[in-house]
């Protein structure tokens, strides 16, 4: 795929206040994956966007990172009118296999289980910003400055006032609404004093892209090991992107061994079924938190994606909750300005806040437990979860209401996603 950046939009920046006294009516503080869905999803909308971003190379890129795009991140895309621009450049999944340790009760999940064609997907990093930088382009209605600095923030009654620094000068923008997607860290959310709640686990993810043998078969793998969960996935070239979960210590250790110790205890847990597994590229190390923050919204402003919650990486949710965070959010404040509305204002943005906070504490509650349970070797609680595993195996609506859950389909359905 050819690389598209971000450029500076505008070289000299002409921010002019129209008559109602704002320069934009929204201002998106991240320029990764949520903040560009979130632009795009607002493209004819009559809603004037301006979209900053402080790197021109995303780090995340430079990693490799990928990513699960679950079947509602897909129609949200499709809605959006991008999905085609990115389906050529990711792998579908139609199979999941789920399976605890040594027992032999493996689940498999399939595309009849719910009467559709994939059960999702799996993107690398640039193959989502990619074609949603080239996107964000065609959208007469946002403005991109990259790169730029948010230097301050502030919240009036009536409008966000934002200073930024692009090019060494220094601007002053006024919106109806400042909307943070600027990740885990959020110094918009910090500055704003909005508090989150959560810890870290005593568990480090290794992530790496492994080419094996034989045929990946379009099918992710769901592994729970006593050290923590072990996921395989499917990518384009016939490579997978393994995600491995495991305590602090152990990672660090897996981490400075030579490629051919780790590609035998990489093969160990793997298993033999696709072959000698061949090590592209380096090896990751990422930090494993939980992290919900106590307000989504105030007047004049709103969380979405990682600035306003993280979860364990277990049924890979974290990017798709951020994706469903900007479809509720787009729903919500299209909705209110077509009928005049004011989009900062509190009340309006409260709606957004009960729509999400309380499904994604669902999300990050049943990772957590799912982290927990599989990662605890007390007989009670083996029998408990082997037992979890025959329901899904055999009981049909359990089974099915399982893999709802995990692909997005249970919950409150955004219009987008039913275009």
């Amino acid at each position: 795929m050819a690389q598209a950046k971000i450029s500076q939009t505008l070289d000299t920046p002409q921010i002019t206040t129209n008559p109602n006294g704002y320069d934009y009516d929204l201002v998106i503080v991240g320029g990764g994956i949520v903040g560009l869905t979130l632009a795009s999803s607002l493209k004819d909308s009559g809603l004037n966007v301006l979209l900053i971003e402080a790197r021109v190379e995303s780090a995340a890129v430079m990693k490799g990172q990928a990513y699960a795009v679950h079947m509602l991140s897909a129609l949200i895309y499709e809605g959006i009118g991008v999905w085609k621009k990115i389906l050529p450049n990711i792998e579908t999944y139609r199979r999941v296999r789920l399976s605890d340790a040594d027992y032999s009760g493996v689940v498999e999940f399939s595309t009849s289980d719910i009467n559709k064609d994939d059960l999702g997907y799996v993107a690398e990093h640039q193959a989502l910003l990619y074609p949603l930088q080239e996107f964000v382009k065609d959208c007469s209605n946002v403005t991109v400055l990259c790169p730029a600095e948010v230097i301050e923030t502030k919240y009036l009654a009536d409008a966000a006032v934002t200073t930024i620094k692009v090019a060494d000068e220094i601007k002053t923008i006024r919106s109806k609404l400042l909307v943070a997607a600027d990740g885990s860290r959020s110094r918009i959310r910090q500055a704003a004093g909005i508090t989150t709640r959560g810890w870290k686990y005593w568990q480090s993810c290794i992530v790496a892209f492994v080419k094996p043998e034989k045929s990946h078969n379009q099918t992710a793998y769901e592994k729970f090991q006593k050290s923590g969960p072990f996921a395989i996935l499917p990518l384009p070239g016939n490579r997978c992107r393994i995600v491995w979960t495991a305590p602090h210590s152990e990672a660090k250790a897996l981490c400075a061994m030579n490629d051919e110790e780790f590609l035998a205890e990489l093969q160990a847990r793997y298993g033999d079924h696709m072959g000698k597994l061949e090590l592209l590229g380096e090896r990751f190390v990422f930090p494993v938190q939980l992290m919900q923050s106590d307000k989504y919204v105030k007047n004049r402003l709103a969380l979405v994606g990682d600035a306003a919650h993280n979860c364990h990486p277990v049924g890979g949710q974290g990017l798709n909750l951020g994706i469903r965070d900007v479809a509720a959010l787009a729903q919500v404040i299209q909705e209110a300005h077509s009928k005049g509305q004011d989009i900062g204002n509190i009340k309006i943005l409260k709606q957004y806040e009960r729509w999400r906070q309380l499904e994604n504490l669902a999300i990050l509650g049943f990772t957590d437990i799912l982290d927990r349970v599989f990662s605890n070797n007390f007989l009670p609680i083996v029998i408990v979860r082997r037992l979890g595993l025959l329901a899904m195996k055999y009981i049909p609506i359990v089974k099915v209401l399982s893999l709802k859950l995990m692909i997005g389909l249970l919950g409150k359905t955004p219009k987008l996603a039913q275009r």
